[in-house]
């Protein structure tokens, strides 16, 4: 009997303590130890150049360390799908870009149950939205969009082009054009933003879309040339670019990046990073790098971003749809 006693005794210390740990850590304050940020694409994309400069601001901000992980795969799917299953508690986020709207559509129009779904994830905060940019070599024949269009309409379908991936922002902005332009491209999908781009250098296609910071920095070494953009207005940074709009093609895309947490994530833990990425988006050392990528930032907290974001999904869940299955 005593025996017995003692080891209820024991078992009701245990819990207790158990108990007593677990409350411990429910009240440390976040973040107490590193945070993963993963972006789902390979380093070199606009994902991957956004994230390091907002992963160095919230290590600032935070005092703690946020580490940047690429984890490609899946036109982006993979890396949101270990986000959405991971433990809801602040310490893995996302970095994603337009793309997140679009997988879990393009899954469904593929026959495959979606790897995730968007009201698994909850907006932290937009960071920057940039028109895409056709791009090609600087030796290629093509000196214009008209002169694209007019080789594309001889030879529908010849005349190929890169991508990040299968229903991924490049893709889908293509798309967009090419249906108005009424030419038939060539796709040719990549691992991510980086890729593609080194297919274009390599003359492995004929043409491809790019972020302003990544073609910028291409224009100016003379390797690349651009055609045309999807803003609504020139680019500051390349006012000798035309946009599609005032070529004739009613077409108007932006490759937007933007911090999301696992739906459940608490609301205190949601409000922390919300107020830090505020700090962050005015911090010298965050628009100097931003300056540098020469890519503006266009910040929205989480509810002008979640307006934002359900509206520019509904577009472009259309738009995979009209692309329909690829085989």
């Amino acid at each position: 009997m005593r025996n017995a006693f003692k080891t209820v005794v024991a078992s009701i210390l245990l819990a207790g303590g158990l108990l007593a740990a677990g409350q411990a850590l429910a009240d440390e304050p976040y973040p107490s130890h590193v945070v993963q940020v993963i972006v789902p694409f390979p380093p070199g994309g606009v994902a991957d150049l956004t994230g390091r400069p907002v992963t160095a601001g919230l290590s600032k901000i935070l005092k703690q360390s946020f580490v940047l992980i690429n984890r490609p795969g899946a036109g982006g799917s993979l890396g949101a799908s270990m986000v959405v299953n991971a433990k809801p508690d602040g310490y893995t986020l996302l970095m994603a870009l337009a793309s997140v709207s679009t997988n879990p559509e393009a899954d469904r129009v593929a026959g495959r149950p979606a790897t995730f779904e968007l009201n698994q994830l909850v907006p932290i905060a937009l960071v920057s939205a940039d028109p895409t940019i056709l791009m090609v070599r600087a030796e290629s024949p093509y000196k214009t969009l008209a002169d694209l269009v007019a080789d594309a309409k001889k030879r529908p379908g010849e005349i190929n082009y890169s991508s990040s991936g299968n229903y991924g922002t490049y893709h889908v902005a293509t798309e967009m054009f090419t249906h108005v332009a009424g030419i038939e491209l060539k796709h040719i999908p990549y691992g991510g933003g980086g890729p593609a781009l080194n297919a274009i250098l390599a003359g492995q296609v004929d043409v491809g879309l790019l972020g302003p910071s990544v073609a910028i920095a291409q224009i100016k070494a003379g390797k690349m040339r651009a055609l045309a953009s999807w803003g609504g207005k020139r680019l500051a940074s390349l006012p000798e670019v035309p946009t599609l709009k005032e070529l004739g093609y009613n077409v108007e895309y932006y490759i937007w990046s933007g911090l999301f947490a696992p739906a459940g994530t608490p609301e205190p833990i949601v409000a922390t990073l919300r107020n830090a990425m505020k700090g962050v988006v005015v911090d010298d050392d965050f628009k100097m790098v931003m300056d540098k990528l020469e890519t503006p930032i266009v910040y929205m907290d989480a509810p002008e971003f979640k307006q934002f974001w359900d509206e520019d999904a509904k577009r472009l869940i259309e738009v995979v749809r009209k692309i329909g299955k690829i085989e």
